[in-house]
């Protein structure tokens, strides 16, 4: 087992024993499934609309730290962040919540989305049909299901879940394997981690490979890797424009003039 794949493992346990410990809110699926009516009506924030655009898109995260960098930004604060990303460009906005591993909060997605016009991302190990009704009630227009830490048909489940609840998925994938698990399943949005599981190394280039072996009719996201501008301009050359971007632009001094160079390269 690399060392990717221990603290996969060790979050996603982690994230069930929290959902063993912390019952769920009293009502939660009857307030999520009216929450979800209430956003039909009220229109919806497109992540694949927004993708879509022509041009270089940036999924901008708002991110306290990770297992592997430690602390990213200090002080973090994921408003000022989230309205800068967006000055900058940026298409979306991800928001980390996972409390343990990399000392998100839940209460930023809100607070991120009532400052910004853009599709917001909720960004954490989800394992549960629970975690979809709570990203419904604090207001994610699309969240990340990771393909490798949801096996056999739980992926398939929580897809269609997420799509009932009217909450797009960012699904990510790893390798061949994953991409051909997400043949067939109603996820247009396929994220591609460029770090590889079993050697914990970045490799954009068979990252923007696998990206382009998604195919037609969904949009492949590059996740994971990207340095600064000429990482971008070497994707596009091969054929990628979308991206997830954490790190860089969280260690940025202007981080929405990162942003603004990385849509540059388009």
């Amino acid at each position: 087992m690399s060392e990717l794949d221990d603290i996969l493992v060790r979050i996603t346990d982690a994230t069930r024993e929290r959902l063993a410990a912390e019952p769920a809110g009293p009502g939660l699926e009857r307030r999520a499934w009216e929450a979800a009516g209430v956003r039909r009506r009220g229109g919806v924030r497109s992540l694949l609309g927004s993708l879509s655009a022509p041009g270089v898109r940036v999924i901008a995260e708002c991110k306290r730290r990770s297992p592997s960098a430690g602390v990213l930004r200090a002080p973090f604060e994921p408003v000022e962040l989230a309205t800068a990303y967006q000055a900058g460009g940026a298409a979306a906005i991800s928001v980390v919540t996972e409390p343990q591993f990399f000392s998100g909060q839940p209460g930023w997605l809100p607070l991120v989305r009532a400052a910004v016009a853009l599709p917001v991302v909720q960004k954490d190990f989800l394992v549960s049909s629970r975690q979809l009704f709570e990203a419904v009630l604090l207001g994610a227009d699309a969240v990340l299901l990771i393909a490798r830490i949801l096996p056999g048909g739980l992926l398939g489940e929580m897809v269609a879940v997420a799509k009932e609840l009217g909450l797009e998925v960012l699904l990510e994938i790893h390798d061949q394997h994953d991409l051909a698990r997400s043949a067939g399943l109603p996820a247009r949005v396929i994220g591609v981690n460029a770090r590889d599981l079993r050697t914990f190394t970045v490799d954009l280039g068979a990252a923007a490979a696998l990206a382009v072996a998604v195919g037609p009719g969904r949009v492949a996201v590059l996740e994971s890797g990207i340095t600064g501008p000429a990482d971008v301009a070497d994707c596009v050359r091969r054929g990628v424009s979308r991206f997830l971007v954490g790190e860089h632009l969280l260690r940025a001094a202007d981080p929405g003039e990162a942003v603004r160079e990385l849509v540059a390269c388009g």
